[in-house]
């Protein structure tokens, strides 16, 4: 974990045994509660080298927590000529097709050169008070490594309805996925609440019901369009469509995962596969080796316009790095 400015909290003292966790530590560091919940939740506090993600947990005498705050991120993101792919725009929003490695709004270790910066740009001064400072116009986002439809909003009416669209799960949105081995079934639906994970704050994680942080609740709806064989005649990946009934952090790369079949490329939740038994050709071989993010892109994104009631719908074909990884691996 980075250490920004890591401050250890006061040894836990008997007459506070029992105490909630985010609680103590407002008290001890004189931050506000709702902060020090939130640092818990990120991955932010540790005890000994555990890091703790669970604001109410119940501390112990003697206990010493350490507290690292993340590096502030500039409070106001600057305007940047980036290369925007735009598939549809009107005064009230904007619908652009991300590429893999662009991240969408700054965060630390990425304060710029992201698609906020470069939406400041292309839609000027009007945006810079949408949605808030940090995130201007952003309703919702896809992993740096993931390409594809995003809508962001230009006005505070096209933002408010859009996060209520998001928020009552009325967006149509599908992916296209290459994962290692064939789901069984078919076609089936992924159900389980995700949360961060708590030996990891940079990965989430299917949480069970006896956890203490359940997560929220996600479904994956899935189905295989082809079969990717190997030189044996045996499915060794395979093309999926992916449908999200919810919109969690990395929900598909998590219900994959959980369910045994991780997205080709994944440097989070997958791992590469051995090869050498699957008897590939050469070229195969170098392209499973080379394709260095998670196969995933999101294809498609449907929602009723905010402020005029139309029935948008959008599609984005493959990126060529992921066409290029699927023709290869289609023609084994």
């Amino acid at each position: 974990m980075p250490d920004f400015s890591e401050t250890s909290a006061p040894l836990v003292p008997e007459d506070r045994a029992g105490t909630r966790l985010d609680r103590y530590l407002a008290e001890a560091l004189d931050f506000s509660r709702s902060r020090l919940k939130a640092l818990i939740e990120e991955g932010h506090v540790r005890l000994g080298g555990e890091t703790i993600t669970d604001p109410s947990r119940k501390i112990k005498p003697g206990e010493s927590y350490r507290v690292a705050p993340p590096e502030a991120a500039a409070a106001e993101p600057q305007a940047q000529e980036l290369p925007l792919d735009v598939v549809y725009e009107d005064a009230h929003l904007i619908v652009v097709n991300k590429p893999a490695g662009l991240v969408v709004h700054p965060a630390p270790g990425n304060p710029d050169l992201t698609l906020v910066n470069a939406l400041l740009h292309h839609c000027g001064d009007s945006l810079a008070g949408i949605g808030g400072v940090k995130r201007p116009g952003i309703v919702h986002r896809i992993d740096k490594d993931t390409s594809g439809l995003l809508v962001a909003a230009k006005t505070d009416a096209a933002h408010h309805g859009l996060a209520a669209l998001f928020a009552e799960h009325d967006i149509e949105r599908e992916y296209q996925a290459i994962v290692w081995g064939l789901p069984n079934p078919l076609r089936g639906s992924i159900t389980g609440a995700i949360g961060r994970d708590p030996r990891d704050r940079k990965r989430m994680a299917v949480r069970g019901d006896n956890e203490s942080n359940k997560g929220k609740a996600a479904i994956t709806h899935y189905a295989v369009e082809r079969q990717l064989l190997d030189g044996q005649g045996h499915a060794f990946a395979a093309l999926l469509r992916c449908r999200l009934e919810t919109g969690r952090t990395h929900q598909i790369r998590v219900h994959m995962t959980a369910k045994g079949h991780a997205l080709i490329g994944d440097p989070v939740y997958g791992r590469m596969r051995s090869l050498k038994p699957l008897k590939l050709r050469s070229e195969a071989e170098a392209a499973l080796r080379g394709f260095r993010r998670q196969a995933l892109h999101a294809a498609v994104l449907g929602f009723r316009h905010p402020i005029s009631g139309e029935d948008l719908h959008f599609e984005a074909p493959l990126p060529d790095d992921f066409a290029a990884l699927l023709k290869i691996l289609s023609s084994v």
